[in-house]
């Protein structure tokens, strides 16, 4: 039997919520707007509030983009203690395919969402349409946040480098070449001392020296660079532009620093992040990743569903007489991104699963295949040590280099 209950369905947008509250029977009891502001989310509460106390039911609200276009007034429903369900939109496209409506508005969506509600307990469709969102730890929430912040600076700082870096080889190939690395801080606070790049040729000694991380080594190296410099005559407009891209990464490396001692302290309070971390291979930032974005392991109805989370599980592809395998959608790119990086370090720290690797690589499997396999592996493992709060043993590894 179904516990009766408000039932409350949102249409995200970003400015404007369309709401639907009904009954348990699917009845409409009222439809409005509210803006995405303060006195939006008061009148959204208050008249979710005047049908609780008249019916006295508990509430439960579905909305689309939960931890999108809806923050903060997701985070709003859950402190108020309502029961929330995110809207699968992979899932609800599929739903409105197989039951297609006259038309598309905010209305029709908000109703649509009411009538899932009505059907997920009859319909397993509809049931895996709604999801419940589980309460995740405020140190997971918090890794999450600054993690994906990190790797955008670090994609930001990566395609302003390339982009400095081929200025230079454009303009001076010579300074280049002074050093293996453009990102080097040394080589980047050498860009930066002086506003103009031809200024850069007619340093002294004394003012190089001075530069931080310039010592006697990198000295030499650039004063040898100052008696032949020569740059061409696209010095005059790009020579500004490659010493705010120098600027610019600096800054970028400084931010990047200072969220990476932010995530070292939060990592320490996560419990998923230091289960994780006790696995070999698995780099403080990776595992950090994959605390922030797995959030809690009760998300997660068995290992099977984190592989697929994780991106550790392709799905069977069969017609027929063919049989292969695809790639699932609900994948989340960024832990992803972190398991891979994190199990192709876990290969080179412990032998059974470089042997488990070489054997997948034998049988004519591609890199990411073979790390993949292994990845599925290794999600079990790590579901049994959140579950049981163990940390990972081995009985012998050798240590990373």
């Amino acid at each position: 039997m179904v516990d009766p209950e408000i039932r409350v369905g949102v249409d995200v947008g970003c400015r404007f919520h369309r709401v639907g509250i009904a009954g348990s029977d699917g009845t409409i009891l009222e439809e409005f707007n509210v803006p995405h502001n303060q006195e939006g989310f008061r009148d959204f509460f208050n008249r979710i509030e005047r049908h609780r106390q008249a019916l006295q039911l508990p509430v439960a609200v579905a909305m689309e983009g939960f931890n999108g276009y809806a923050r903060p007034l997701d985070r709003l429903i859950q402190k108020r203690g309502y029961t929330l369900y995110n809207v699968n939109n992979l899932k609800l496209a599929r739903f409105k395919q197989i039951f297609p409506g006259a038309a598309k508005t905010d209305r029709l969506d908000a109703r649509k969402i009411l009538e899932l509600f009505h059907l997920k307990d009859q319909l397993p469709m509809a049931k895996n349409v709604l999801q419940k969102v589980v309460p995740v730890p405020p140190e997971n929430e918090k890794l999450k946040r600054l993690t994906r912040r990190r790797r955008e600076l670090v994609r930001e700082k990566i395609r302003v480098v390339n982009r400095m870096q081929s200025d230079t080889q454009a303009v001076c190939p010579e300074l280049l070449a002074i050093t293996n690395n453009s990102s080097n801080l040394w080589f980047l606070r050498f860009i930066t001392c002086r506003g103009n790049l031809v200024e850069l040729a007619q340093l002294c000694q004394g003012s190089i020296l001075k530069i931080p991380g310039v010592g006697n080594k990198y000295g030499r190296i650039i004063k040898e660079w100052q008696r032949t410099a020569k740059f061409s005559s696209e010095v005059e407009y790009v020579g500004d532009m490659i010493v705010s891209d120098a600027t610019r990464v600096l800054e970028l490396m400084k931010q990047i620093n200072s969220l990476d001692k932010g995530i070292k302290t939060l990592a320490v309070e996560s419990e998923i992040a230091r289960r994780l971390g006790t696995i070999p291979g698995f780099g403080k930032t990776s595992v950090a990743e994959l605390a922030g974005e797995i959030g809690t392991i009760e998300r997660f109805e068995s290992e099977a569903s984190l592989a697929l989370y994780l991106g550790m599980c392709p799905l069977t592809n069969q017609s027929g007489e063919f049989h292969g395998t695809k790639s699932p959608r609900q994948v989340n790119r960024r832990a992803k991104a972190a398991m891979m990086i994190a199990v192709a370090r876990h290969i080179r720290c412990v032998p059974e699963s470089k042997a488990y690797y070489e054997k997948k690589r034998s049988e004519g499997k591609k890199h990411n295949q073979a790390v993949r396999s292994l990845g599925r592996h290794l999600v079990r493992t790590m579901w049994s040590m959140i579950k049981q709060e163990r940390d990972y043993k081995v009985r012998s590894f050798e240590k990373c280099s």
